[in-house]
């Protein structure tokens, strides 16, 4: 006999399963970008009830700003409007983390400018419900539509879930995306580090001078020329018949 308290419903079940795919889909995708793009693409057709909305999510990092995925490029506009005020319904939801529903903009007393801006781009009503992420990062998925009251109670409840389901997501995607900017910054740090380490070489070999010697003549001369140490580095190495572009070997 089955336990009624180990029961699952068919709608927790079926929530577990698109939080599953959601999250195989981020580590299946090489560009996480492109994975959020089609998250947005899939909310505003889920949530669009068969009418155009717009779909963007605003992600709140270090104190900034930002759209990290889109539906389109005129919902990425859309959010970008409110950026210019840094204030608006989709980052008061970001930051308060609460759910802030404009159902008609004509009627809204909050965000003056802001409103008056997004109407004259033709939206109408706006929804932004806030992703928990459970960290320093702060995120709202935001949908527009056209079309005043478009954004039912339902619906509401309906974004609220599908921004649930998600959240595992986003984290995980946010967390990959940070992971792949300090592999960047490492990166573009060893490279940096290869150049001048070569033109260091080239000037002792030139000079016939110490390691710091030749370092402390590198400083003066790219604080002389007012350019920077890797530029100056480069340009070392060009002309000793070298690579204008050191090549790093490492393992990724």
């Amino acid at each position: 006999m089955t336990d009624p308290e180990a029961a699952v419903s068919s709608n927790e079940l079926s929530d577990v399963r698109t939080d599953h795919r959601l999250q195989d889909a981020v580590l299946d995708s090489a560009d996480v970008e492109a994975f959020l793009n089609e998250l947005c693409r899939h909310a505003a057709g889920a949530l669009g009830d068969r009418e155009e909305i717009l779909c963007g999510i605003t992600l709140l990092r270090e104190r900034k700003a930002a759209t990290v995925a889109s539906s389109s490029e005129r919902a990425r506009e859309m959010d970008e409007v409110q950026y210019k005020f840094d204030d608006g319904p989709c980052l008061s939801a970001a930051r308060n983390q609460t759910t802030v529903h404009v159902a008609d903009v004509n009627q809204e007393e909050h965000w003056a400018d802001y409103i008056g801006a997004v109407a004259d781009r033709g939206m109408q009503s706006i929804l932004a419900v806030p992703f928990d992420l459970m960290g320093d990062a702060k995120a709202a998925l935001n949908l527009y539509a056209d079309r005043a009251h478009k954004f039912t109670d339902e619906t509401v409840e309906r974004a609220a879930a599908y921004a649930a389901e998600a959240a595992r997501s986003l984290r995980l995607a946010v967390r990959i995306a940070h992971h792949s900017e300090i592999a960047e910054d490492l990166r573009t740090a060893m490279e940096s580090r290869t150049a001048i380490d070569i033109a260091i070489g080239v000037i002792m070999c030139q000079s016939r001078c110490s390691q710091t010697e030749a370092f402390e003549f590198l400083k003066k001369a790219s604080s002389h020329r007012n350019i920077k140490l890797r530029e100056l580095a480069v340009q070392i190495v060009a002309s000793a018949g070298q690579s204008a572009e050191p090549t790093t070997h490492f393992d990724r």
